[in-house]
């Protein structure tokens, strides 16, 4: 894979969140902040500058090349059972928490990728708020989230039974309805000369339909990437000039109301949504694997690749979306495209973590490489 924008090494990616939350921020400050000398300030300054992440005094950052993610920053927790769930007592646990959100995911494996992007979410401001932008912040911009001080920070609580099936779960995304159009629209306005916008479908229907009329408006390209099956119904009526749909198979047999049985049905989903006039399409299948296409490249598929030791699926998907977004900003074929996010989420899922800790554009090409 060629790269856009090189990749910004750790010190650097320190510098940009410094300079992005002030711009006016002088070279000693910077220094101390750092814990670094001004001259190696100064270099790495001048690397940024060459780079194309900033431009000049003060250093302004350019947003021409920023994407930007919108929709769900949620906290993920889990709760696992010891020994037989017992109803109507207490059951002894282990539990664990992260930070999750189809939206949040998909931007931090962004910005593990080097890629200069900005997150708009609904926040509460509480402790699981903290642990977002904590956990966030060294990733993307998250300048124009928008804090509901009588909501709370989105959640999403998983129970889970000694065989490591899902017994019950819990999804507290009540606040993502107050993303409307009013709201989203003086933090959206910033971002008019962006090179991508991605939202997935926890925002409300009409807010979608906003976004979609905004990235027409400007001639952005947006990708749009579902979260379940219930939520299909808030899909744009109307989906001319969508550059990429991310999807499954549950999804689409759920948005179109028919049963994909074998592969040709499969297929035949696929050339459905393009029908609509939607760009690119991917229709993920699980172990199955992928169908992408569009109507110049045709349709083709992209098997799922084999992993020994699966460790958490959780953020699979994300992995999947955000290394298709990546490789496809990048010039990459269709082929190429799939299998970035093949190879993307395959990694992922042999870690403990929603988003990979290894992830660099570097490290992407070199697991592409794998693959040849």
């Amino acid at each position: 894979m060629h790269q856009m924008e090189q990749a910004l090494n750790e010190n650097e990616q320190k510098l940009f969140t410094l300079i992005r939350k002030n711009p006016f921020i002088s070279q000693q400050e910077l220094a101390d902040e750092m814990n670094l000398s001004r001259p190696s300030v100064a270099n790495l300054i001048s690397g940024l500058i060459k780079k194309g992440y900033i431009q000049g005094k003060a250093y302004v950052v350019n947003d021409t090349k920023q994407i930007v993610s919108i929709g769900g920053a949620n906290v993920d927790r889990k709760f696992y059972v010891q020994g037989n769930l017992k109803q109507g007592t207490s059951n002894p646990i282990k539990s664990t928490q992260s930070v999750g959100g189809v939206a949040r995911n998909v931007a931090e494996n962004l910005g593990r990728l080097g890629i200069n992007i900005s997150m708009i979410t609904a926040n509460g401001m509480d402790a699981e708020w903290s642990q977002i932008e904590g956990a966030s912040s060294p990733y993307m911009n998250l300048a124009q989230s928008i804090p509901l001080a009588n909501e709370t920070t989105g959640s999403y609580t998983a129970v889970i039974d000694q065989n490591g099936e899902l017994v019950l779960a819990f999804a507290d995304m009540a606040i993502y309805d107050s993303i409307t159009p009013e709201i989203l629209q003086p933090r959206l306005s910033k971002f008019a000369q962006a090179k991508c916008l991605v939202a997935d479908l926890n925002l409300p229907a009409e807010t979608i339909s906003f976004i979609q009329q905004f990235a027409l408006a400007n001639n952005i390209p947006l990708v749009l990437i579902t979260v379940s099956a219930p939520k299909m119904e808030r899909l744009p009526k109307d989906l001319q000039g969508l550059t990429w749909l991310i999807t499954n198979r549950d999804e689409t047999e759920t948005f179109f109301n028919v049963n994909i049985t074998d592969e040709a049905d499969w297929e035949a989903s696929v050339q459905r949504w393009l029908d609509l006039g939607i760009e690119n399409v991917v229709v993920t299948n699980g172990k199955k694997g992928a169908l992408i296409g569009n109507n110049r490249e045709g349709i083709q598929h992209i098997p799922a690749l084999e992993v020994t030791e699966v460790r958490d699926v959780t953020g699979a998907g994300d992995a999947f979306s955000a290394a298709v977004i990546y490789a496809w900003l990048e010039g990459e074929s269709l082929a190429n495209i799939a299998k970035a996010g093949a190879i993307n989420s395959a990694k992922t899922i042999q870690t403990n973590y929603t988003v990979r800790q290894d992830l660099s554009a570097q490290q992407l090409r070199l697991d592409m490489e794998e693959l040849q």
